[in-house]
């Protein structure tokens, strides 16, 4: 789980690669004017796969966002992994947000679930429940007070490949990155009902730095 951040994620390395040589290939052949096409192809897999280190806030019994993006619904719900009522936070990725996905709390993993699905629109609200997902529950410590945060990476319309590096009984901290997904997509934050939203719906925010909620 440990990762060093070395500014691009280790998922997209065969990516940029593969872009790279086929655009020096191109250029060597037929001249940089032919290349223009693959080299846009280039900066755009690079910008997709970038991976910046983020600094923790140092807010006290804060939930952290897991992953860049745009909130797309903060709503009381039932939370059907973790089975209980919850507040939920989604979070919409486009293409052009960094899509390694980070710990909102210290906590021990508790379980983690994988449920195949479709891959309509990740904005839409069935994304949730029809999409292609992957869980995670935390029992997170707050204060000597157990809570609950269950984090739920959905694959989108283009997503088509949801990577999640933790196991049951694995510890968190804030921050941590745990997960990537290739695309756009979204991250699910089922919450205990008493959490505090920090967030709107409409808001842009950003993995680690972004507080969503206080617990």
């Amino acid at each position: 789980m440990n990762y060093p951040h070395p500014l691009l994620a280790r998922e997209g390395w065969p990516f940029i690669g593969l872009a790279a040589v086929a655009s020096l290939l191109l250029t060597l052949l037929w001249g940089w004017q032919s290349a223009v096409p693959a080299y846009i192809v280039l900066v755009f897999v690079v910008q997709f796969f970038r991976d910046p280190p983020r600094a923790v806030p140092d807010v006290a019994n804060a939930v952290l966002s897991p992953a860049d993006g745009r909130i797309v619904k903060i709503e009381k719900v039932r939370d059907p992994y973790a089975d209980r009522d919850a507040l939920l936070v989604s979070v919409f990725m486009n293409v052009f947000n960094v899509h390694s996905n980070r710990a909102s709390v210290n906590g021990r993993v508790r379980a983690v679930h994988y449920f195949p699905g479709l891959f309509v629109n990740a904005d839409l609200d069935k994304a949730s429940t029809e999409n292609e997902r992957n869980a995670v529950i935390i029992d997170a410590d707050v204060n000597g007070e157990h809570q609950v945060v269950t984090l739920v990476q959905v694959a989108g319309l283009i997503a088509r490949r949801i990577l999640c590096y933790v196991h049951p009984a694995d510890v968190l901290a804030k921050g941590e990155r745990y997960g990537f997904i290739r695309f756009g997509s979204r991250v699910d934050v089922y919450l205990p009902l008493s959490a505090v939203p920090k967030v709107a719906p409409g808001d842009k925010v950003s993995a680690t730095t972004t507080v969503l909620a206080t617990l």
